[in-house]
């Protein structure tokens, strides 16, 4: 349990990295919001989503895939609280802004639903 927490949060931090840098250098247009500020909360609730369905999983099995989705909604409703004042007061978002926020949500969405899937499926 512990092995697989640590490689997923290793996989996760250099998703994290990766995808901040690459996204801040090839990003042209100053954004309203900080992009670090968004890579750090997917990164800080993925992690929090997969060692609370890892935790789950052991203790319950069945229950596991319930409070993976149940987790989901929650970190959605967290993002929308926490950016509330820096992403969504600005009802405007220009294109590249739109994508910024996108592309961390779906980067690590698709990397915990992985790793996820894979817990799973072992049990």
């Amino acid at each position: 349990m512990i092995k697989r927490i640590l490689i997923v949060s290793i996989i996760l931090f250099l998703l994290f990295v990766i995808g901040s840098n690459l996204q801040n250098y090839l990003t042209t247009v100053a954004l309203s919001f900080s992009l670090f500020s968004i890579y750090l909360f997917h990164l800080v609730a993925a992690i929090l989503v997969y060692v609370s369905v890892e935790i789950v999983a052991e203790k319950l099995p069945n229950q596991a895939g319930y409070a993976y989705l149940t987790l989901m909604f929650f970190k959605i409703g967290a993002f929308v609280l926490i950016f509330q004042s820096s992403v969504f007061a600005n009802e405007n978002l220009t294109q590249m802004e739109r994508i910024g926020l996108v592309i961390p949500l779906f980067l690590f969405l698709i990397a915990e639903a992985i790793a996820v899937s894979k817990l799973l499926n072992s049990k």
